[in-house]
């Protein structure tokens, strides 16, 4: 019986300035690989191409999880490692599988038997939470609120009675255009003593993290949010 591949969980930088996290063992598996899943294949070759590759970049074989492509397809993509190819899998930015669609494959490979191994890199969501001062025993992440302006009010609200309830940390994000308006919203909603977190350009030049009460920071001027990758935590 033939022995099949493995499936390579490949951390990517938070921004164009964090490579440096990426470590020497990661380097060494990325460039074992010949075929890799990404989101986007274009940032996926830009981003191997840095690490230094020692094939050219066109010799490699890149799949793309879009929105094109119904799900029931991505199974084709593990066909390599079924025949015993190994696949390095990748998110956007960031640790595949964790708010990122490879979770999908991820959760493919087990149902066919492929081995999974996760490598260590930066997760926004972990370095948010590990630098807010709040509860790392007991949290819970939400992915993005409602997009619906009227609606996000009552999302924040919900959050922060989860929080009350069960003395656990609620974390979210925002599509970065839209956080100025999100933190101004939860500064209207939340209660004074409610610790509300901002965690922006993690492992970046410009990392910014600050935990704060909601009546501290209705006294403090905000920080530029605009087109900032962010994670939103409160408690």
């Amino acid at each position: 019986m033939q022995k099949k591949g493995k499936l390579y969980l490949i951390p990517t930088p938070l921004g164009e300035d964090g490579g440096h996290v990426l470590s020497e063992y990661v380097r060494e598996i990325i460039h074992q690989l010949d075929i890799f899943i990404a989101e986007k294949a274009k940032t996926a070759r830009r981003y191997i191409k840095t690490t230094q590759h020692p094939k050219p970049i066109s010799e490699l074989v890149f799949s793309e999880l879009n929105k094109r492509i119904d799900y029931t397809e991505w199974s084709q993509y593990l066909q390599p490692a079924e025949a015993g190819h190994d696949i390095g899998l990748l998110s956007e930015a960031g640790c595949p599988g964790v708010a990122d669609p490879g979770a999908e494959i991820v959760k493919l490979a087990h149902q066919k038997g492929i081995e999974v191994v996760p490598l260590v890199g930066a997760s926004s969501i972990l370095l948010a939470l590990m630098g807010s001062g709040m509860n790392g025993q007991s949290f819970a992440f939400h992915g993005y609120l409602s997009p619906k302006r009227e609606l996000v009010s009552k999302d924040l609200k919900r959050l922060e009675q989860a929080a009350q309830k069960g003395k656990q940390t609620q974390l979210f994000i925002e599509t970065p255009y839209r956080n100025t308006q999100l933190v101004e919203q939860a500064l209207k909603v939340l209660s004074n003593k409610t610790r509300f977190c901002i965690a922006m350009d993690l492992t970046l030049p410009n990392e910014y993290i600050v935990t704060k009460t909601i009546a501290e920071w209705q006294k403090t001027k905000l920080p530029d949010l605009h087109k900032r990758p962010a994670v939103f935590l409160l408690m």
